[in-house]
């Protein structure tokens, strides 16, 4: 593995600061791909794409069912792929379900799917990461300001934000129910975040509301939400939302009776494989940051 220079400081430091990303987002062009050519501006200008419809209904209902079989699947019992709220001990996410499900590993391998990434990444493409969110009604808790990317790069070694996630809706998504929130144009700024990252801080990470680490502080949020704006993703089930992997993102918690379920896949080109963490003392496990590169076909 040949080492790369760190073109994203972030962590090891006690301040927040903000600059210019170095990377384009857009690699391809509306020649080769789903995407039309205003549809690849928008993603370029906004950071992120909705389909209303990428799954039809009944395979929906497909996902769904494997969603409740490996939330209650005895294999994976203790399994740290399972990871579950505070408090209820109900399943906040399985992960890896790309190699859990055979219905999953179909399903993100179409070419309405993966061609998305794979057309404004520029290349082939390999899966970074997989899993479902369940946010349950109730008691499903929130996930907090973050850019996926300064995760990726500070404790898996991903050098440049050349990846890409898609979120498909297994529930409705309403504006109430906890649902994905994007401040657009947030992926064009690389936000350093103070604090250092304990071994092993992953663990703690997956499941508190606030990280200590990996989120901008205060002032920032609050500077980049007047400069960009919040906007939510709404979307009944079987649609989904492509998003780069630099937008800086979050989701409130959920208080309604309606559970707020996702199928969230990460493709990462094949030109951008991992090298050793840039702000951590080892790799995260495999089923949260892949080291097979293999492209998906």
């Amino acid at each position: 593995m040949t080492a790369v220079a760190d073109n994203y400081p972030t962590r090891g430091r006690s301040e927040c600061t903000s600059t210019i990303r170095r990377d384009p987002t857009v690699w391809g062009d509306a020649r080769n791909g789903p995407l039309n050519k205003d549809e690849v501006a928008a993603y370029e200008r906004n950071g992120f794409h909705s389909v209303e419809t990428i799954v039809p209904p009944h395979d929906v209902f497909r996902l769904v069912d494997e969603m409740h079989r490996l939330a209650g699947a005895d294999e994976l019992r203790g399994d740290d792929r399972v990871v579950r709220e505070n408090g209820t001990g109900d399943v906040r996410s399985v992960f890896d379900v790309h190699q859990l499900s055979p219905v999953v590993d179909e399903i993100v391998r179409r070419p309405e799917v993966v061609g998305m990434a794979r057309q404004v990444l520029g290349s082939d493409v390999y899966i970074h990461q997989s899993r479902l969110n369940y946010k349950p009604g109730f008691s499903g808790g929130p996930f907090y300001w973050h850019s996926d990317f300064e995760t990726w790069h500070a404790e898996d070694g991903m050098p440049t934000p050349r990846a890409a996630s898609i979120s498909i809706a297994l529930t409705e998504n309403y504006g109430y129910n906890g649902g994905l929130m994007i401040m657009p144009g947030s992926h064009k700024a690389w936000v350093s975040c103070p604090g250092e990252t304990p071994e092993n801080y992953y663990k703690e990470s997956l499941v508190v509301d606030v990280p200590p680490t990996g989120s901008p502080d205060h002032a920032m949020l609050t500077r980049m939400a007047n400069e960009y704006g919040i906007e939510t993703m709404t979307g009944h089930a079987g649609s989904a939302t492509l998003f780069d992997s630099n937008c800086m993102h979050g989701s409130n918690g959920n208080i309604t009776p309606f559970s707020r379920s996702n199928l969230f896949i990460v493709f990462n080109s094949v030109e951008n494989t991992l090298q050793e963490p840039f702000a951590a003392p080892a790799p995260r496990p495999s089923y949260l940051g892949s080291r097979d590169f293999t492209p998906v076909n």
